[in-house]
């Protein structure tokens, strides 16, 4: 196979159907041997966390396509750490977006004069940043993605639409173990120029909460996938 892109915390690789495969690592974001999912470098290895990750996005990724929802996953090897998927290419150099329930976070450190960490965002608040760490991942908005030719609006409509209801689908799974979801993190991209649901979806890219206080990312992905 044909290696198109080493990650932090996945390898990607071109199958000869065209599809594409991803090798999920036990490399993990963080610093000075402390998991973070927020830094931007590999901290430490974990033993098993790639595999835990998979199963986590697998779970999701079939919850999506019982909901209707498409996105890349065609299927995956948990075995081997790996998941196959239908190509994809990104918008841009790479685009995030956020969907946040609660505020919290960077939107405190933005907002805070005007609104109070912790306060609910009734239907959900979605924003979108630029992957570059040396700029700090920069915010973006609708209109200032057209400008660039990144998409159009038409596509960040369905991109927006479709985040609001993969959130939707997380957090309702998520609360019938006892668990809050405060905001998420999503990758999207495009085939054939239809827009959908890339990458993974695993806990390192959700903020949540048990009885007031937040979960560790190790924790949330035991408590997701040993229910």
């Amino acid at each position: 196979m044909q290696k198109l892109y080493t990650g932090k915390t996945k390898d990607v690789y071109k199958l000869d159907n065209g599809n594409v495969m991803l090798k999920f690592k036990d490399d993990c974001t963080g610093k000075d041997g402390v998991f973070d999912p927020g830094e931007n470098t590999v901290g430490l290895t974990i033993e098993g966390i790639g595999k835990a990750n998979l199963i986590t996005s697998v779970y999701y990724f079939e919850l999506l396509k019982k909901a209707g929802i498409k996105t890349h996953y065609v299927s995956a090897d948990v075995e081997n750490a790996t998941m196959e998927v239908l190509p994809g290419k990104v918008f841009g150099h790479g685009l995030e977006v956020i969907c946040r329930l609660v505020a919290t976070g960077s939107f405190i450190r933005r907002y805070g004069e005007y609104i109070e960490d912790g306060t609910k965002l009734e239907g959900g608040y979605v924003e979108c940043t630029f992957k570059n760490d040396a700029k700090g991942d920069p915010l973006v908005t609708a209109e200032g993605l057209a400008a660039l030719g990144v998409m159009s609006m038409d596509m960040f409509n369905s991109m927006k639409e479709q985040t609001l209801k993969i959130t939707k689908v997380v957090a309702d799974d998520l609360k019938t173990i006892g668990l809050d979801l405060w905001d998420i993190k999503f990758e999207f991209g495009y085939n054939n120029d239809e827009v959908i649901l890339i990458d993974e979806i695993a806990s390192g890219n959700m903020r949540v909460y048990k009885d007031g206080k937040i979960v560790d990312p190790v924790e949330l992905t035991k408590l997701i996938n040993n229910r």
